[in-house]
């Protein structure tokens, strides 16, 4: 498992490409500041910045113009205006968003042009323009990190598929798709911490996916061959996998009574060891441990389950 990667600045750049649409951004000005850095993964209302105090500005933060401001600022006289923006544009900060299709004045534009600083404006009211740009720091800012492995959503079990090169991931994860599962990422798996570090989402680099490599075949378009439900962009986590070599095995479960769990970000997957030889049907393996895995979440454990019956036989038989 790779160390946790957990990003100290996001480029606006990024910010924009992967929010634009999300937020419905539109970039009127600064674009030669488009490789400038959010340093913190929140928003800042430029209320009380445009007042002159400044002393507690947070800079480093996307920073939001809602109507309030642009009345506020208007009702200044030209002067103060160009003194007020220059303030705040000579922070470093890293761009500005105007809600609610607030139109930034030709003095804001001028400047930000200048300053390269980028300008963006949206259509969504402000309240909801804050909450939506705050979802997507988090995403941005949340801890993550790489699995060498294979992600599938088997009828709602997001299932990482893990083992040493050469052992059959790719293969097995290939087997499941060819049963009606959808692939979410083939050999390296990019996990991040999502909902407050409760679960963990995984997907797959946007480059690679839909691709997968086969050996002795080479590269394929799992969605070309399978259709698109075939593919999945991103699923939670819920059990992972691991391809062993039968030999490599100190002790093989035989019951499932003792849960054995996978560390990753912090979180404890439910893991799982199948050992693998040849003739073996690991495709179909696979799912069936992401199915009891589905029913262990309901609460019924085939394992204990088997257990309670055999001692309730046993005392049956020695009363």
């Amino acid at each position: 498992m790779s160390a946790m990667r957990k990003p100290l600045t996001v480029s606006v750049e990024h910010f924009y490409t992967k929010h634009a649409s999300r937020l419905e951004l539109k970039l009127v000005a600064g674009h030669d500041g488009m490789g400038r850095f959010i340093r913190e993964g929140a928003v800042n209302r430029l209320g009380m910045a445009l007042t002159g105090f400044t002393k507690y500005f947070a800079f480093r933060r996307v920073q939001l113009i809602g109507k309030s401001e642009v009345s506020y600022f208007a009702s200044l006289d030209t002067a103060t205006r160009l003194a007020r923006i220059q303030a705040i544009l000579v922070r470093k900060i890293p761009c500005i968003v105007f809600s609610r299709a607030n139109r930034p004045t030709g003095i804001m534009l001028k400047e930000a042009q200048a300053a390269k600083v980028p300008v963006f404006t949206s259509p969504i009211p402000t309240p909801r323009l804050v909450n939506l740009i705050t979802l997507c720091l988090e995403e941005d800012f949340a801890p993550s990190t790489t699995e060498h492995g294979s992600m599938v959503d088997i009828l709602g079990v997001g299932v990482l598929i893990r083992g040493d090169s050469g052992v059959g991931k790719s293969e097995c994860a290939l087997g499941l798709v060819e049963r009606g599962y959808s692939l979410v990422a083939d050999d390296i798996t990019h996990l991040r911490l999502k909902d407050g570090g409760g679960e963990l989402e995984a997907t797959s680099a946007e480059v690679t996916r839909t691709f997968m490599e086969v050996r002795g075949i080479g590269i394929i378009n799992v969605a070309a061959l399978f259709g698109g439900r075939a593919i999945r962009t991103e699923k939670r986590l819920d059990l992972v996998v691991s391809l062993v070599e039968w030999d490599k095995l100190e002790e093989i479960e035989r019951t499932g009574l003792d849960q054995q769990y996978y560390d990753i970000l912090g979180l404890k997957i439910p893991h799982v060891q199948i050992p693998i030889r040849p003739g073996r049907d690991l495709a179909g393996l696979v799912q069936v441990a992401a199915l009891d895995q589905k029913m262990k979440t309901m609460g019924q454990f085939s394992a204990v389950d088997f257990n309670e019956k055999l001692i309730s036989r046993i005392k049956l038989k020695d009363g």
